[in-house]
């Protein structure tokens, strides 16, 4: 597995700036998310939190690395772009207290604003959550497991978005929860649709495997582009089946950002055709579907149909 990270350069940089990303010192990077401003302003908040309790207006959107493996077809970042190698990388501890004071940072502009609701506020500057899944794969950053125990020491839970590619990594960590992204049921739609730099299919169903065996909780989540990847409910559910996962999301590809130079419009599926999959997927797993959140046109699944939140003080 190659390990290499990155500095970031001049048109990268300024690619994810135009996106609302802010580098946080030499190769991790936080933004705040379009939920975290509709909740501050009382408009709505993430599915994840429907489906997990996350509180929108706490939660830290993160990552530890800017580059990936994998340059999935549906991806909003900017693949595009290449990243020069470094070599000299920053701590866990640096990485935690910088991500959490740009945070802060960030909230200092809604405090001016007549729709912010002034007690959400006054919350958000204790964030209580961080998504380790902002851009990049995260498992490329060889402290990890330390960079989540700087955030549990803070008294922050942890979610880490994975797509599967280091399984090595995986053993290591003990996140809040651990996402794996599984967005083909086989071998061939997985390259066409997820690019990867290497052979990494076999990654893939060994790290399913080790999600079987964790002990922390376990989420796959299933990406799902019209004409690409959108079919073979039973090779997904055989797939996911390695994993015994707590959750399974199916969720539609979303037409942002740089997938619009890539994809059309109409790649990304209705919240029913999402739903009618989710359903196939369920049946075949004998899972049931707990919630569905269709502005966001996702479907969770869990094993008794219930769901199981976070609680925080």
């Amino acid at each position: 597995m190659d390990n290499q990270l990155h500095f970031v350069s001049t048109d990268y940089t300024s690619a994810l700036k135009k996106q609302g990303y802010h580098i946080v010192g030499r190769h991790s990077a936080v933004k705040t998310c379009l939920w975290l401003n509709k909740s501050l302003r009382k408009e709505g908040v993430c599915y994840k939190s429907i489906f997990y309790g996350i509180q929108s207006h706490r939660c830290i959107q993160m990552t530890p690395v800017l580059n990936c493996n994998q340059s999935c077809r549906y991806c909003w970042r900017p693949i595009e772009i290449p990243v020069p190698e470094i070599t000299e990388l920053d701590s866990p501890s640096e990485i935690a207290d910088w991500v959490i004071k740009e945070q802060l940072r960030l909230l200092t502009g809604y405090g001016g604003s007549k729709t912010t609701d002034m007690q959400k506020l006054k919350e958000a500057q204790n964030p209580k959550h961080v998504a380790i899944s902002l851009i990049g794969e995260p498992t490329l950053y060889p402290y990890l497991p330390e960079l989540i125990n700087e955030f549990h020491k803070r008294h922050k839970t942890t979610f880490v978005v994975t797509n599967g590619t280091n399984p090595e990594m995986l053993k290591k960590i003990n996140p809040t929860q651990l996402y794996m992204s599984l967005n083909a049921p086989d071998r061939e739609t997985y390259i066409k649709t997820c690019n990867p730099m290497q052979e990494y299919w076999n990654k893939i169903t060994e790290s399913l495997k080790i999600l079987q065996d964790t002990k922390t909780r376990t989420a796959i989540r299933v990406t799902l582009v019209k004409g690409l990847n959108m079919f073979n409910t039973i090779g997904y559910a055989n797939l996911i089946k390695i994993a015994n996962p707590d959750f399974v999301e199916v969720k539609a590809y979303m037409h942002l950002g740089y997938s619009r130079k890539r994809l059309s419009r109409d790649a990304m599926p209705l919240h029913s055709e999402v739903y009618d999959f989710a359903e196939n997927i369920a049946n075949a797993l004998d899972y049931k579907i707990a919630c569905d959140v269709e502005i966001s046109r996702v479907v969770l699944l869990t094993k008794n149909g219930t769901i199981q939140r976070l609680c925080y003080s």
